[in-house]
């Protein structure tokens, strides 16, 4: 595909999302209704898309058009990123038609936009973020973060092998890495990072793709073989198999999600990466009221601190859903404190950056309890490591 046509297809699926489809699903239909793309093509499009979403609310003012399409959006971010996009519009059979008079003259810059648009963020999630006590210049900042692409992180499964290995393993395969100095196995992808899932280091166990602040949540737990270790919200297991990584070949992690499916691919990555994982549902848990040593919440939450990633979630998301996540994640917390034995450690950690969904949570759940104490908290703002995050060590 030519880069006109690879614009053609953005528009094509960002018209799809805006007639409210999610972005993986409008993705992978136009995937399979075009064959002929490759896998660079697939991946140029995808990028195109999710640039474009990161930026929608001001590629939409930029592009001055009072109809929200593809073309509106697309247009807006080059006026924004890249006018020299513009250059390939009505070149070849595949193109965009070429910009008419009326949308030239429509396109402006940002001078004038409201905050929210110029951010990139819903309104009610601005005044969400600030409730913590961050000033109205942090949380600019932090959003303006979002608006840009996450790094690609590595964690070196400490099972397989040291990170000076599993660096010199990419390296010799075309991969260029760094250290993420504050992360103790954590490496950052500085060049090919779609050839990671195809490297002997990841078909072997040696890396796993997880950001580098998201790695950091593990490290708080400190478990040794022999303990009963619970990853209460597991998911695909990310978190999981690092517990285990840190516990050694003879530790053991229970992995429980609500939705079991979400853990469907974890046994298969577990034996890729020498890790004893044993999976729980919800008979199981009852029957282990009181067992744990430690449990690890990676609560179900908003994602801001993550919106890089995923930045179709951030226009999706409601002060309604938002509601109703808060309630869940207190009700995770309660569950959590059943299972846990006296005296034993309990982390609670999310990918946002919110204050109702961090800082609050612990302090109404040891309110609730009239017992217990906060050992250490910290957040992370997005991109200070990694994506934004909230790691609590809780004592119940």
């Amino acid at each position: 595909m030519t880069p006109a046509a690879r614009l053609s297809a953005a528009i094509e699926v960002l018209d799809d999302i805006v007639r409210d489809e999610p972005a993986e699903r409008a993705l992978t239909r136009w995937a399979r209704r075009s064959r002929f793309a490759g896998s660079k093509d697939r991946a140029a499009v995808r990028d195109l898309v999710f640039d474009t979403l990161r930026r929608r609310s001001s590629a939409l003012w930029a592009s001055g058009a009072t109809d929200e399409t593809g073309r509106a959006l697309v247009t807006g971010l080059l006026a924004l990123t890249s006018a020299d996009g513009f250059l390939v519009f009505g070149e070849g059979p595949y193109a965009p038609p070429a910009l008419t008079d009326a949308e030239t003259a429509a396109l402006r810059d940002l001078a004038g936009a409201p905050r929210p648009v110029a951010l990139d963020m819903p309104a009610f999630l601005l005044e969400a973020w600030g409730e913590g006590g961050l000033s109205a210049q942090q949380v600019d900042a932090e959003a303006r973060v979002l608006q840009g692409r996450a790094p690609v992180d590595l964690r070196v499964n400490q099972l397989r092998a040291t990170r000076a290995q599993a660096r010199d393993a990419l390296a010799a395969e075309g991969i260029e890495t760094a250290p993420v100095e504050a992360v103790p196995h954590a490496l950052r992808v500085l060049s090919q990072p779609r050839k990671v899932a195809g490297s002997a280091a990841y078909q072997n166990g040696w890396v796993e793709l997880q950001d580098a602040a998201s790695q950091l949540v593990t490290s708080v737990i400190r478990p040794v073989p022999g303990e009963r270790v619970l990853d209460l919200c597991a998911g695909g297991g990310g978190k999981t198999l690092a517990l285990a990584a840190v516990m050694g070949p003879d530790g053991e992690v229970t992995a429980y999600d609500v939705n079991p499916a979400r853990m469907r691919n974890l046994p298969v990555r577990a034996d890729r990466a020498g890790a004893r994982i044993r999976l729980a549902d919800d008979a199981t848990l009852a029957d282990a009221v009181g067992q744990f040593d430690r449990i690890l919440i990676d609560a179900p939450c908003s994602g801001t601190g993550a919106y890089r990633r995923n930045p179709d979630q951030k226009w999706r998301i409601s002060a309604s859903v938002l509601t109703g996540l808060v309630r869940t994640q207190g009700e995770i917390l309660d569950r959590a404190r059943t299972l846990l034995r006296p005296g034993g450690q309990l982390v609670y950690a999310t990918c946002s950056s919110l204050w109702s969904e961090n800082e609050a949570q612990p302090r109404a759940a040891l309110e609730r309890w009239g017992a217990g104490k906060i050992r250490q908290e910290r957040r992370l703002a997005p991109g200070e490591v990694g994506d934004g995050f909230y790691i609590c060590d809780l004592q119940p």
